[in-house]
């Protein structure tokens, strides 16, 4: 399923797939009080009041969103703007047909996982669930005669209900919504919002105080606590639940957020922070009180989430910040709008299956027999042991995280490129999302054959559409305009296509629009569609039967009428990220503003250096150091940056040389340099890669090693010659190669995904 050119690792843990789901379910969060403690450093609250002395409310909890723009309602209250039916969209713009298209930049599923989890830290929308009859419903029709309609639908409709409204909103005036999270990325996630909520997940009593509990947090065999962890499972802290969960709900793990069991890999998430918090508090002494051991372990979890948020998921995800000056106290931090309901539904880049894959014997012949009856695919190879979970399969299912494992289930999430961040949505969120699979079809869990596995559909595609018209969003246009951006004046400028005409046989309602004619692969290679596991595990881009520019435009007629969400992932990506301008844009102005308004930002310090002095304990560590000082992954089996595949973090630009030295009858030398050109070092190794236009093999290859696959040629670095800062050159890298006959140069060549000039 994988080629062979992408791996370097001895086991391979792979994800073949935001990242954020939509919030359903609320909870009402009070202010925490503080206690006085002996540490010598302000205690940031639970809710995030306070935070901003001047203005104690600024980032608050059950606060409404801010806007960028001016809310847009069909009665300038409350009543959302018509548009084209959202179903209706996101099968002609969101439907990839089953087909896997990964991150050209080779950003792994970290980017997902950990926008996910950040996330679940500092947004969740108050709203009901879809069919709670408190909620406000406004069901999505569903059409079965659509041509382009794959899947059957019992319910007849999907399920929608809108956001609760802001109290004193929609009636004389714009209608706002309320985040029942803090707007700031202080491990919310991790210990919640209240005394109460944190006063369970605290070993020690449960009285409502968490100020006389133990420092550590309460696990079950070094993993989250079940709801019955304490007994009642009625008395724990209020979870999701759906899916597989709703049989079992007192299995469910209970965390700081809500939201801990939606997915294998972000419980595996959860997971990691419990057991980094009881790690720091281990390595306290004994002489502190339990709640200066607490506060101080939960002020530098606070700060290596800031410290992996800032430091590597963001250049990874292609976003640039000025460089941080100091703590603003003039900025509201109160989360936009704009980026809770549009730019942060990256949900393109979440693949259909969870791939965990290991040496064999890691698993016991029960353990893998009960792993099949779950619908999770073994496949046995060599010396190797890989489970293929289906999304659905991996959706509010917390017993397989213990059984799994944390090391292999967050080995996984950095083992193979995520999804790319476009239009696209994969079908197990675009149609069957939570939703359980019908009886005696155990073997059509994900891929082409997903329709017949299920009766029902909710689509989160269309579910975002549907919410930013809920909230008030401005149209496309508009949106980009408030971001500072011109505005678009015709389709092909928002996708960069070069037409918006349907080609002849296809149509916006023909499903030959939707195929795949090219692929292409990180090489910029074409994939041969002959082979299957290239198809399913190597495209980065792709020509489709008729330009997503012509089915826009067949869709809304005119640009002004584009939906901000649908326009924002059908933008062209700007060079040097996973972001078209807008969503940059949108990701930009709101993680500058939660940095820069954060007194507890780890730059403005706040008793972290105190910590470093005093106990030896530092904040400014990598994900990948915190998944190995908590789970059985050496860190030696782990990249350098877990965020990209191998590690390999590309430069912002490079320059390279091609010199041929000498040819004969069947052979040929050349010798290359690679020079680092922009200001984003490659900290810990490089993979050149090339296209051969002519059958030359490479025979002997130095200052580097080779793995040549057809014309596809992957130069990686040698032990010694990893680094690559800016402004450095790296010479001495040739090879010899044969030839016979014609040997023409390869046409461009591209360092850690980044295409490089030559010359």
């Amino acid at each position: 399923m994988r080629p062979k050119w992408r791996f370097r690792a001895p086991i391979l843990v792979a994800l073949v797939a935001l990242t954020t789901v939509v919030a359903s379910s609320a909870t009402t969060f009070a202010t925490a009080d503080v206690t006085a403690l002996a540490v010598p450093f302000a205690v940031q609250s639970l809710d995030g009041s306070g935070n901003n002395v001047a203005n104690p409310t600024w980032g608050q909890s059950n606060t409404p969103y801010s806007r960028v723009a001016a809310a847009r309602y069909a009665d300038n209250r409350s009543q959302p703007v018509a548009g084209p039916n959202s179903r209706y969209v996101s099968n002609r713009v969101f439907n990839d047909v089953a087909q896997n298209i990964f991150s050209e930049r080779q950003v792994t599923a970290w980017g997902w996982t950990w926008g996910q989890f950040l996330d679940h830290t500092f947004g969740l929308r108050l709203g009901r669930s879809p069919g709670d009859p408190a909620g406000e419903t406004a069901n999505i029709p569903f059409n079965a005669n659509d041509p382009l309609e794959e899947f059957e639908n019992t319910l007849g409709v999907i399920p929608f209900a809108r956001s609760d409204p802001a109290p004193g909103t929609g009636v004389t005036n714009p209608r706002q919504q309320v985040n029942t999270n803090s707007s700031y990325v202080n491990a919310f996630a991790v210990y919640g919002g209240t005394n109460t909520r944190l006063d369970w997940l605290r070993e020690g009593s449960t009285d409502g105080n968490p100020a006389n509990n133990n420092a550590r947090l309460l696990m079950q065999n070094n993993y989250l606590p079940r709801a019955t962890a304490r007994g009642n499972a009625a008395t724990a802290p209020a979870m999701e639940i759906d899916g597989i969960l709703r049989a079992n709900p007192g299995s469910a793990m209970v965390a700081g957020d809500v939201r801990a069991n939606e997915n294998l890999f972000l419980t595996a998430t959860h997971t990691l922070f419990a057991r980094e918090h009881n790690r720091i508090v281990a390595a306290l002494p004994a002489s502190l009180s339990e709640e200066d051991k607490f506060q101080i372990a939960r002020r530098v979890i606070i700060a290596e989430q800031q410290y992996v948020t800032y430091n590597e998921w963001l250049p990874a995800m292609g976003v640039t910040l000025p460089a941080y000056s100091g703590y603003n106290s003039g900025i509201n931090t109160s989360l936009s709008n704009e980026f809770a309901t549009v730019g942060y539904r990256v949900h393109s880049m979440i693949h259909g299956e969870m791939e965990i894959a290991v040496e064999a014997g890691h698993y016991t012949p029960a353990q893998l027999a009960a792993f099949e009856a779950q619908g999770i695919e073994i496949v046995q190879e060599d010396d190797e042991v890989e489970l293929v979970i289906p999304l659905n399969r991996g959706f509010f299912n917390p017993d397989l995280v213990p059984g799994i494992g944390l090391g292999p289930l967050l080995q996984a999430i950095g083992g193979e490129p995520q999804y790319k961040n476009e239009e696209m949505i994969d079908n197990q969120l675009r149609s069957v999302l939570f939703q359980i699979p019908v009886t005696g079809n155990p073997e059509c869990l994900d891929g082409p054959g997903l329709p017949e596995c299920f009766d029902g559909v909710l689509d989160l595609g269309a579910i975002d559409i549907e919410r930013g018209r809920d909230h008030g969003m401005p149209t496309y246009n508009q949106m980009r305009q408030a971001y500072g951006l011109p505005a678009r004046t015709s389709f092909t400028q928002i996708t960069g296509e070069s037409s918006a005409a349907f080609p002849p046989g296809t149509g916006v309602d023909n499903p030959a629009s939707l195929a795949f004619p090219q692929l292409f692969d990180v090489f910029n290679a074409e994939v041969d569609q002959a082979d299957e596991d290239a198809v399913e595990g190597t495209p980065t881009s792709f020509v489709r039967g008729a330009p997503l520019a012509a089915r826009l435009q067949a869709i809304y007629g005119n640009v002004n009428n584009v939906d901000a969400f649908v326009g924002a992932v059908a933008e062209a990506h700007a060079s040097g990220g996973e972001f078209g301008e807008l969503q940059r844009a949108i990701w930009t102005r709101e993680f500058q503003r939660l940095r820069d308004g954060d007194r507890f930002f780890y730059g403005n310090d706040q008793g972290l250096t105190y910590i470093r002095n005093t106990y030896g304990i530092d904040f400014r560590r990598s994900l990948g150091d915190i998944i190995a000082s908590n789970s059985d992954v050496p860190r030696a089996d782990l990249p350098g940056n877990v965020f990209f595949a191998e590690g390999n973090v590309p430069p912002a630009s490079c320059r390279l040389t091609y010199r041929i030295e000498t040819q004969w009858n069947t052979g040929f030398q050349v010798t290359m340099s690679l020079a680092n050109t922009g200001s984003t070092p490659i900290p810990a190794g490089w993979t050149l890669r090339f296209v051969f236009p002519n059958g030359q093999q490479i025979t002997q290859l130095w200052n580097g090693v080779v793995a040549q696959e057809g014309a596809r040629v992957p130069v990686t670095n040698a032990a010694w010659n990893s680094t690559l800062n800016p402004g450095q050159t790296l010479g001495g890298v040739g090879f010899n190669a044969t030839w016979s006959g014609t040997n023409g140069r390869p046409a461009a060549f591209s360092l850690n995904t980044t295409n490089c000039a030559v010359g």
